[in-house]
């Protein structure tokens, strides 16, 4: 899909106010109770017993369903869950989960499980994966082809190409890996309080790097504003080391020193702590986050030396029902801006 190269801002903009639904990081680390979602034991056993027959067949995990997996007690959490999500603060810990009593494949099955209630589960790479494993795999984010989950490095702050990112928290590291959110409509509201100069850059069209997951007929990277107005929303996709890699490619628009600028300051307004919030996960915790205003990151860590308690989370990138409508421009991103049947990378097959 060929996207042209100017600004997209000129008839779009935003009214001349503060866009709502802001945070700020010392209010929600205040209000901890708010965004947390605390199991009940009769809770557990309901996700248990939906679990068991399941594991005992050895379903296959993309095969999991609401209807094999019911959750009736659960209903009323799963609402507020998904309103929290795409209507309010854009991010819920659901806490509680006794992993230590599960196996892997166990622990895959509720978590998958529970998500499939929230929306349905979009795949995380070329090879079509629906559940991912965030792991240290050795590997180097200096190489462009390397996903940067698959290291230990600080991640920096970024969107996911999906409505909504789900972790499950099975091992933690040992020294750091903690998890970060900033609200990409204080950013935005920051920035246009700040430096309305600088923000107008980041409506414009810009490429980001596929890192070596290519769509067939498609090039190796993709072009999308940083901000989006649309319908009444803003929506932010961002991710700082993949646009910087996709200067690469010689066909690539060039970032100009002004649009440099302007992604230093979007990056030194979401590493200022009055603007995030930081949290460490547990065993256990489930952290659900709306990428469509909403970041994350995570910090560098140091891992234990047994691989069998080496950090390891599990991963759901999920397409909402009942969600907002995109901009058509990220139909090249996300293969389809259909609400309920969008995001994830674009496989082959």
């Amino acid at each position: 899909m060929a996207m042209p190269e100017q600004s997209i801002i000129s008839e779009t903009l935003p009214p001349n106010q503060e866009i709502e639904a802001a945070w700020y990081g010392a209010g929600m680390t205040r209000w901890t109770d708010d965004w947390t979602v605390c199991l009940s034991g009769v809770e557990i056993d309901e996700l248990e017993d939906a679990m068991r027959p399941l594991a005992d067949h050895n379903i296959t995990i993309a095969d999991i369903t609401p209807e094999v997996f019911p959750l009736p007690s659960l209903n009323r959490k799963i609402e507020g869950l998904y309103r929290d999500l795409i209507h309010g603060r854009g991010f819920a810990v659901v806490r509680g989960l006794p992993t230590e009593r599960y196996s892997e494949y166990e622990a895959s099955i509720i978590f998958f499980g529970l998500g499939c209630h929230l929306g349905h589960a979009r795949s995380q790479n070329a090879q079509g994966d629906v559940l991912g494993h965030v792991r240290d795999l050795g590997m180097s984010s200096a190489d462009p082809t390397t996903r940067v989950y698959q290291t230990r490095e600080r991640q920096t702050f970024h969107t996911d190409s999906s409505d909504v990112v789900a972790l499950m928290c099975l091992r933690d590291a040992r020294v750091g890996g903690d998890s970060m959110l900033v609200s990409g409509i204080t950013i935005f509201n920051e920035m246009r309080n700040q430096r309305p100069d600088l923000l107008v850059l980041l409506f414009e069209f810009i490429a980001t790097d596929r890192r070596g997951e290519v769509p067939t007929g498609m090039k190796p990277y993709y072009q999308i504003p940083v901000f989006t107005w649309y319908d009444d929303n803003i929506t932010t996709m961002y991710q700082r080391q993949y646009i910087d890699s996709a200067q690469r490619f010689p066909n690539a628009p060039r970032l100009t020193p002004r649009h440099v600028e302007a992604l230093d300051f979007f990056d030194e307004l979401a590493n200022d702590p009055a603007l995030h919030i930081a949290m460490r996960l547990q065993p256990g915790d489930m952290q659900f986050v709306y990428d469509h205003t909403m970041l994350h990151d995570r910090t560098a860590f140091e891992d234990r030396d047994e691989p069998e308690r080496q950090r390891h989370l599990l991963r759901l990138w999920l397409s909402m029902p009942g969600d907002r409508r995109l901009h058509p421009c990220f139909a090249e991103r996300f293969g389809s801006t259909e609400i309920g049947n969008r995001g994830g990378i674009i496989a082959a097959d």
